[in-house]
């Protein structure tokens, strides 16, 4: 079952991440995919992820097909125009890519080229906006006519807990109202939080127009922890599941930080509003199928046969 399949019937939805590789490997993908092939609806496919050169997102999608896993293409306004960008979203229809995923993109400050510069042509919103204009009407935002239209599901991200918290809400509604048709959030590790952002969107009316999937990982070392928690723009880790960590012997770190993210997914299948969730376990790609399985979320190929 694809991805606009499961969201369509209501199944609750297991979306992944890919990292393409530093370098021209194409069976890099291939042995990502191998992991989550039958665990996940769609698998993302990073966009220079965290403004680091890596094989790009489009190469890396058509290898994902290739691989046997729908991907979902990641594209950042960071470093395209808009010629760019509509360029690279008509080229990933035509290549059979069936999913983008629109959004910002972390500053060039953060990566491996911090002098680089930015383009931010257009932000988050606007594209999401283009994409859909070029999708249901078939013109690019000169007016021109592209024919035939590209074909995608159109995502988008929102990190619930950004300052200020009480606008997360509404910033997804603009991109819902942009054209957005499901959502992957930052990293889930604030129940209480991100039910309150949920219970919003709900009141909203957000929900019914567009699915939100709750991203999760497994924090497998305190270093990790430190990593995310003061590194990663944009991810709150809560000093609890440091305690928590910290409170087992240092054999059993790893084990506990996958059972804390077990717990989350199960914690978040219960809040009203979430249609699935999107496993982000970075170079840990081989233990998404047991965190699926423990949190009750069976292979995806179950529901296809039955």
């Amino acid at each position: 079952m694809s991805l606009r399949g499961a969201l369509a019937t209501g199944r609750f939805a297991v979306t992944a991440e890919i990292g393409p590789p530093r370098g021209a490997d194409p069976d890099a993908i291939a042995r990502s995919a191998a992991h989550l092939r039958g665990w996940v609806d769609a698998a993302n496919i990073t966009d220079n992820q965290s403004a680091h050169v890596r094989l790009s997102s489009l190469a890396g999608a058509v290898l994902a097909l290739r691989a046997g896993i729908e991907p979902v293409m990641q594209l950042t306004c960071r470093d395209r125009n808009r010629i760019a960008l509509q360029s690279d979203l008509i080229s990933a229809a035509a290549l059979g890519v069936p999913n983008v995923l629109l959004l910002s993109g972390d500053h060039p400050v953060h990566g491996d080229h911090a002098d680089a510069k930015p383009v931010f042509d257009l932000d988050s919103v606007q594209l999401v906006w283009t994409a859909r204009t070029l999708r249901d009407e078939g013109k690019l935002l000169t007016g021109r006519t592209v024919d035939p239209p590209p074909r995608y599901l159109i995502g988008a991200v929102e990190n619930p807990f950004a300052p200020p918290v009480g606008f997360r809400a509404a910033r997804l509604a603009k991109k819902v109202a942009a054209g957005a048709e499901f959502c992957q959030t930052q990293f889930v590790f604030d129940l209480e939080v991100f039910a309150r952002f949920m219970g919003e969107l709900v009141d909203r009316g957000v929900t019914e127009r567009c699915k939100v999937i709750a991203g999760v990982g497994p924090v497998r070392s305190l270093r990790a922890y430190e990593f995310i928690r003061t590194k990663v723009p944009g991810v709150v880790v809560p000093e609890s599941l440091g305690r928590r960590l910290r409170g087992v012997p240092a054999d059993l770190v790893a084990a506990e930080g996958v059972t804390a993210c077990v717990e989350t997914i199960q914690a978040l299948r219960e809040i009203p509003g979430v249609a699935g969730v999107h496993v982000m376990a970075f170079g840990y790609e081989r233990g998404i199928p047991d965190i699926l399985e423990r949190a009750g979320l069976g292979r995806r190929v179950q529901a296809q046969a039955g």
